[in-house]
C-alpha cells in the first residue's frame, strides 16, 4: 500500500513537472490570495484581545469573548442586525428575479437588434460608480431642486424630502440597486441561454408549443443551475450589505434604518479608533454569512442536486 502511495506521489508531480507552464500562470493568482485573503486570518484574534497598536496583536492583552457580549449588550445590536436583515432580504427579493426575466424576455425577443439596443440601455448603469449614482439620488430627490420634487409641485403637491424619510429610504436603497445591477445580471443568465440547442425549440415548435410553453420548459431549466449558484453566493454574503452604498445615502434623518452592520464597523473602527471591538462585530457578520452559505449550499444539494461543492 506505501508503494502504491508513492507511485501515486510521484505521477502527481511529474504530472506538474510535465505542465509546468500551465502552473506558473496560476502562480501569481495564488500568492495574491494567499497574501489578501489567507495572510489576514492572522488578525483575527484582534477581536479577542483589548489591541494596543504599541504593543502589537501579540502583546495586547487577551479578553475573550469580552467585545462580542459587549455588542450584543449594547443598545444598537439587534437594531443593526434587523435593519441589515431587512435591506439584505428585500434586495435579494426585488434584485434576484428580474435579471432572470429581463434575459428570458430579451433571448425571445424576436427583433435582435432592438433587443441588443435594450440590453445595452439596461447594462449602461454598471458602469455608474456608487457615489456617483448617490450624488445623482440625492440630487434627484432634494426638496429645492430635485427633479421629483419639482414635478410634485407643477401637480400642486408639497416637496418631500424623501432621502430623509426613512420609510422611503430602502426602497431608495433597493430599487436603485436593482436598475443599476439588472443589466449585469442579465448579461450572466443570456450566456447560459445561448448554449441551449435549437434543434430543442425546433422541436418544440414542430410539437405546437407556444412562445411561453419553450420559455418555461426550455429556456428557464436551462438557466436553473446558473441562478440556484448565484442565489447560493447571495445568501453567503446576506449580511453584507454594500458599505459604499448605504454610508453614501446615510443622513441624520434617516439613521434609523440606513444605519447597518458594515456603516457601523466603520464608524466604530475607523472614526472611533475602536479596532478590537469592530473587529468582533465584522468576524460575527462573517460567521453568519458563512454559515447561511454552507446551510443554503446543503440545503441546494439535497433539494436539486445544483450546489457550490
Amino acid at each position: 500500500m506505501e508503494k502504491n502511495l508513492s507511485n501515486h506521489g510521484k505521477s502527481v508531480w511529474l504530472r506538474i513537472l510535465q505542465s509546468k507552464e500551465l502552473y506558473m500562470f496560476c502562480l501569481p493568482g495564488i500568492i495574491i490570495t494567499l497574501i489578501f485573503h489567507y495572510w489576514p486570518i492572522y488578525g483575527v484574534q484582534i477581536a479577542f484581545r483589548n489591541y494596543s497598536f504599541r504593543r502589537g496583536i501579540w502583546g495586547s492583552e487577551w479578553v475573550g469573548l469580552d467585545h462580542f457580549i459587549r455588542f450584543f449588550n449594547s443598545p444598537y445590536a439587534w437594531q443593526l442586525i434587523v435593519n441589515t436583515l431587512v435591506l439584505s432580504f428585500y434586495s435579494l427579493a426585488a434584485g434576484f428575479p428580474i435579471p432572470i426575466i429581463l434575459a428570458l424576455m430579451l433571448n425571445s425577443f424576436r427583433y435582435k437588434k432592438y433587443g441588443k439596443m435594450i440590453q445595452m440601455i439596461t447594462y449602461a448603469p454598471n458602469f455608474i460608480s456608487t457615489v456617483v449614482m448617490c450624488g445623482m439620488l440625492v440630487l434627484f430627490l432634494s426638496p429645492q431642486i430635485g427633479v421629483i420634487n419639482k414635478l410634485i409641485g407643477l401637480v400642486g403637491g408639497e416637496a418631500v424630502n424623501l432621502m430623509g424619510l426613512e420609510s422611503a429610504w430602502r426602497h431608495i436603497y433597493v430599487w436603485s440597486g436593482v436598475w443599476q445591477g439588472a443589466g449585469w445580471g442579465c448579461v450572466i443568465y443570456l450566456a447560459a441561454l445561448s448554449g441551449v440547442s435549437p434543434e430543442l425549440h425546433e422541436a418544440a415548435i414542430v410539437d405546437g408549443a407556444t412562445k411561453l410553453q419553450r420559455i418555461m420548459y426550455i429556456d428557464f431549466p436551462s438557466i436553473l443551475p446558473v441562478a440556484v449558484m448565484l442565489l447560493i453566493l447571495s445568501f453567503g454574503g446576506i449580511l453584507s450589505v454594500g458599505f459604499e452604498k448605504a454610508y453614501a445615502m446615510q443622513n441624520d434623518l434617516n439613521l434609523g434604518v440606513s444605519e447597518i452592520i458594515s456603516t457601523y464597523v466603520y464608524k466604530v473602527g475607523i472614526i472611533s479608533n475602536d479596532m478590537s471591538y469592530s473587529a468582533a462585530i465584522g468576524l460575527f457578520n462573517s460567521a453568519v454569512n458563512a454559515v447561511l452559505l454552507i446551510t443554503v449550499n446543503s440545503i441546494s444539494r439535497k433539494l436539486s442536486d445544483n450546489a457550490l461543492w
